[in-house]
């Protein structure tokens, strides 16, 4: 799938048709799963008229990039705006700051505000949980019982979406699953890479370990090559949040067992149309749950699941 390219240099200020501007923030545009949600946005504009600039940096890790794509896209004076915070602490004050002159949409996860006019995104408690649910099921497939070591990769800290998964999913492990025993929490940095060493050093720390739970698409790249390598996939359930070519392959190989998959085109295609409505001055909603699937290799040629694994992006 061909990469947005850098967007963060697009101009938020009026078309000359005079459509209302609502920038869309993504975290990071070269991850598939948020060129999904632009593709959802770009989809929103042409349908309500609206210019879209497609904003965000090139890395989760950005956090001072975003917070600057933010300022810049407020200094245009745009009619809205829509946001996924990178990280909940550090974009509280920055989206206050802009939402004194501009609404401001959240998707995904939310930052440490009161000022967002509505915030779409998934469940993130409920779909942590139902991962720890399909968890247990591939590791009574692969072992004949629900127990074993269980470790958990965390993307980037602090991040709201990622973390309120992880709670979701170790409060379920806990509260369902007593033979699991959760004996690691490995806190990467957004790179599939790091996800990889992290999941190897898991697998020869704990010969025991029967399962992993990825919070993030690229912890779910790097989690599933490493069992791919070492040829751990028979023994050891890996789930993991959102997809893209490469994992929905792993899928079809038994590499991952589930997959937990959002609706970023939802995501992108209802905030703008949303952020349009609070601009005019409309009744929005505080939040829209925007839904989880669990997929795994046995639904996944579903006409259901193939729409949220091979959404159109152009």
């Amino acid at each position: 799938m061909a990469a947005l390219g850098i967007l963060a240099v697009q101009s938020t200020t009026a078309a000359a048709d005079d459509r209302p501007t609502i920038p869309v923030i993504v975290k990071d545009t070269t991850s598939f799963y948020w060129q999904i949600v632009l593709a959802g946005a770009r989809a929103a504009g042409k349908e309500y008229n609206v210019n879209v600039p497609e904003l965000g940096a090139q890395s989760e890790g950005d956090i001072a990039g975003q917070i600057s794509i933010l300022e810049n896209a407020v200094a245009g004076q745009p009619a809205a705006i829509v946001i996924s915070p990178t990280q909940f602490k550090a974009l509280g004050k920055p989206i206050d700051q802009a939402a004194k002159t501009t609404k401001v949409i959240g998707i995904d996860g939310s930052a440490d505000t009161k000022s967002l006019t509505s915030f779409l995104g998934t469940d993130n408690i409920a779909g942590g949980a139902a991962a720890a649910d399909a968890l247990a099921e591939g590791v009574k497939a692969k072992t004949g019982k629900v127990e074993g070591d269980v470790a958990v990769l965390t993307n980037i800290a602090g991040q709201d979406s990622g973390d309120r998964r992880v709670k979701g999913f170790i409060d379920q492990v806990k509260a369902k699953y007593s033979g699991l025993n959760i004996v690691a929490n490995k806190i990467a940095d957004g790179q599939a890479t790091t996800a990889l060493n992290n999941t190897t050093d898991l697998i020869t720390a704990y010969p025991k370990l029967v399962g992993v739970f990825a919070n993030a698409l690229v912890m779910g790249q790097g989690a599933g090559q490493a069992l791919a390598e070492n040829k751990a996939q028979d023994k050891i359930t890996l789930v993991s949040f959102d997809s893209d070519d490469k994992t929905v392959k792993m899928l079809a190989d038994g590499v991952i067992y589930a997959m937990a998959v959002q609706n970023p085109f939802r995501e992108g295609h209802d905030a703008v149309k949303i952020a349009l409505d609070a601009s005019q001055g409309k009744d929005v909603p505080a939040t829209v749950d925007t839904g989880v699937t669990i997929i795994t290799k046995a639904n996944m040629d579903s006409d259901a699941s193939k729409a949220l694994l091979s959404p159109k992006v152009n």
